[in-house]
């Protein structure tokens, strides 16, 4: 029997919630797939800083490194939130994900056809659906380039750099591209290559990757008219892939667009086969401990560290259909609607489970 080694993650707020619940499907999954899941947890963010003093502790990106894969809930909160930047949870974040070369960020959005109703947008513009998949570049731009405060004029100034390199934009453009030729040929290339000379280049060497992939159709969007189309017109888009910031924003809004972004699932993925699997949503501190998270953008997770990183497609698609199964009768109360089940994040997790 095969056996999986998968760091934990949980983080902070309703991380740990939501995460023991996916870990429990997981298991669900092995015992029903054939193969062997086990868990060993490490410490991230804001609970790192407690335990710790620091947001990643060296400890955990030696974890992460020897596991098969790493599953996240989320980090940070108001308890942190005076420290500063190079202490903060979310320092946490892009630490791991640049220690683990982790430079592609994989964001689905859709519609479940039992949540359809939950999105803002009318039936004529979601029409049949809404299947986009979001290429984010996760470990270059601007929240990695130079950054600080000086004086001005005599006034305090700050500054935060976006560079990119031609490598950076070369490797995530092949990612967006290859994810394309898998669904619907389409490639939407986001930028600002009319006011950032990193837009120019960036668009530049999309076109020049392009053409190693003539059977997907690419075009570009300044982000300003991506952002406006994902509202107006979202099934004309198959894959987006776009820089770190923006591909931030624009995933945020495509995750409301589905109806909650208490559904969406992430990787994040580099040049090895393992990779880093996380909900889209934050850390949600209001609602912490109450038992109310819903889980199900975890699992999800899981489900996409099955197919990508474990090799497991039919279990992942046997999670994926338990999840939509549930929906049926069940329902967080993000997503509650009359003629369904109110229930909690454990009761959730155990739908989940009892429907794999």
């Amino acid at each position: 029997m095969k056996q999986y080694q998968i760091v934990l993650l949980k983080g902070d707020g309703i991380g740990p919630e939501i995460v023991t619940q996916a870990a429990l499907v997981l298991k669900k999954a092995g015992e029903k797939f054939g193969f062997g899941v086990n868990f060993e947890e490490a410490l991230l963010g804001g609970s790192a800083i407690d335990a710790a003093g620091t947001p990643l502790p060296a400890e955990t990106v030696e974890k992460c490194k020897a596991a098969d894969s790493t599953l996240l809930g989320a980090v940070g909160g108001p308890k942190w939130d005076s420290l500063p930047g190079e202490k903060r949870p979310e320092a946490g974040l892009l630490g791991i994900r640049s220690a683990l070369g982790l430079y592609a960020n994989l964001r689905p959005s859709m519609i479940f056809p039992q949540l359809r109703s939950a999105s803002p947008l009318r039936d004529s513009v979601i029409g049949d659906g809404l299947n986009v998949m979001i290429v984010r570049e996760l470990t270059g731009g601007i929240y990695f380039g130079e950054r600080g405060r000086k004086t001005v004029d005599g006034a305090e100034a700050a500054y935060d750099t976006e560079m990119y390199s031609v490598p950076e934009i070369e490797r995530i453009a092949r990612v967006g591209f290859e994810t394309a030729r898998g669904r619907g040929k389409k490639l939407c290339s986001v930028d600002k290559a009319n006011v950032l000379e990193s837009s120019r280049l960036w668009r530049t060497t999309i076109a020049r990757i392009g053409k190693e992939y003539p059977d997907v159709e690419l075009s570009n969007l300044y982000v300003d008219n991506c952002s406006m189309q994902l509202v107006r017109d979202p099934k004309q888009f198959d894959v987006i892939v776009t820089s770190n910031m923006f591909g931030d924003i624009l995933s945020d809004e495509a995750s409301m667009i589905s109806g909650s972004i208490g559904m969406l699932p992430s990787a994040s993925l580099g040049s090895g086969k393992a990779g880093l699997y996380e909900p889209v949503h934050g850390s949600a501190p209001d609602i912490a401990g109450t038992g109310m998270a819903n889980p199900l953008a975890t699992i999800l997770s899981a489900a996409m560290m099955l197919r990508s990183s474990l090799g497991e497609t039919e279990a992942a698609e046997a999670v994926e259909n338990a999840v939509s199964k549930a929906l049926e009768t069940v329902r967080t109360p993000d997503i509650w609607t009359e003629g369904t089940k109110k229930v909690g994040c454990e009761e959730m997790g155990e739908t989940v489970q009892g429907l794999l």
